[in-house]
């Protein structure tokens, strides 16, 4: 059974730095998120911030996950209440702080979504052996359209700064695409395992 946890919310239209919204909940997850999913432990709990719609939690529930899903407005879940291994929580995690507990989550999903402060809570918040995934928009992104304030682009090589001291990397990208839309895109996946995971 599901749960939704809803916390006092202090809506702001430009609150959230989530500029991709999708509002099909049909649309596809997104391929680096479906590539390296399978790298989190089978059965696991995953958390997907910023969860919009719920592309990814909803990739995440069909292929066997327990998922949490935070937004600042969940009504785009709406739809998946009473699915069995989903918790929705509703929050505001830039203003009213972080609300996860350290190891908690074998995976983390969030993509179309940056706020540096959160970055290590992030890592803190994986298990041993948990898996990060992270997509999102990139310098130069400017030039197609938003976001195009700095404050919500990644830097070449800014997630492997950020995470490669406290995580192993096991993929990175930072480059242009056409599709869905002509963006610039850094994407990383990274584990807390000490040892080699399996790519196969």
């Amino acid at each position: 059974m599901s749960r939704v946890l809803s916390a006092d919310l202090r809506r702001k239209s430009s609150g959230m730095s989530s500029f991709d919204r999708p509002n099909d909940p049909d649309i596809a997850a997104s391929p680096w998120v479906t590539r390296f999913a399978p790298l989190i432990r089978a059965g696991g709990r995953v958390l997907d911030v910023a969860a919009g719609h719920g592309r990814h939690t909803r990739h995440l529930l069909g292929a066997g996950y327990e998922v949490t899903a935070v937004d600042i407005d969940t009504s785009g879940l709406s739809d998946l209440s009473g699915s069995n291994g989903l918790t929705i929580l509703e929050a505001n995690i830039e203003d009213d702080g972080w609300p996860f507990s350290v190891n908690t989550f074998d995976g983390i999903v969030m993509t179309n979504y940056l706020y540096r402060v959160h970055f290590p809570f992030l890592v803190e918040a994986l298990m041993a052996d948990g898996v990060l995934l992270i997509e999102t928009f990139g310098a130069g992104n400017e030039k197609f359209g938003r976001p195009r304030n700095p404050d919500f682009l990644l830097q070449p090589g800014e997630l492997l700064s950020a995470f490669a001291g406290s995580l192993t990397v096991v993929a990175y990208e930072h480059g242009a695409e056409q599709v869905p839309r002509p963006a610039v895109r850094q994407r990383l996946c990274a584990t807390k395992a000490t040892e080699p995971i399996s790519l196969t």
